[in-house]
């Protein structure tokens, strides 16, 4: 689907439609997917560690400075400081600054979609584990 641009020398010059409209798409298409997955890795990365998965579980009645979120942890404020700039590049903890206090926040979107990617695997392996299930039942009878 090759057409030729008339006006100029035709021998030379040609362009496509489809390279117009479908490539570019796909391009698109394939840097959304992209970006996506990249973000629900940052929050499995996030989520691998207990400390900040304890972070996220004292962030969930409500915000809190970051020194009553290190409290609980014996590390210092620089330690502390680094599990939430993990937190917040996976979009788990939002941080403002109140003059010179630091305030942190959870934020569950990101946490939902994770929730989301583990639901398909969930109903995955029930179906698996409910054959199981079934099959070492009727197993036992005989």
């Amino acid at each position: 689907m090759l057409q030729t641009i008339s006006a100029i020398n035709p021998s030379t010059h040609t362009y496509s439609t489809i390279k117009l409209t479908i490539g570019f798409n796909r391009h698109i298409f394939n840097r959304v997917v992209e970006q996506q997955a990249l973000q629900l890795n940052l929050v499995f990365q996030a989520l691998s560690d207990s400390t900040r998965r304890e972070m996220l579980r004292l962030l969930a009645p409500g915000e809190r400075t970051v020194s009553a979120l290190a409290a609980p942890f014996a590390m210092s404020l620089a330690a502390v400081s680094k599990h939430i700039k993990v937190l917040e590049r996976a979009g788990l903890v939002h941080r403002t600054v109140r003059g010179r206090t630091h305030i942190c926040r959870l934020d569950a979107t990101a946490l939902a979609e994770a929730n989301a990617w583990l639901q398909y695997y969930q109903q995955f392996w029930d179906d698996r584990l409910d054959a199981f299930e079934t099959l070492f039942t009727e197993s036992a009878k005989e």
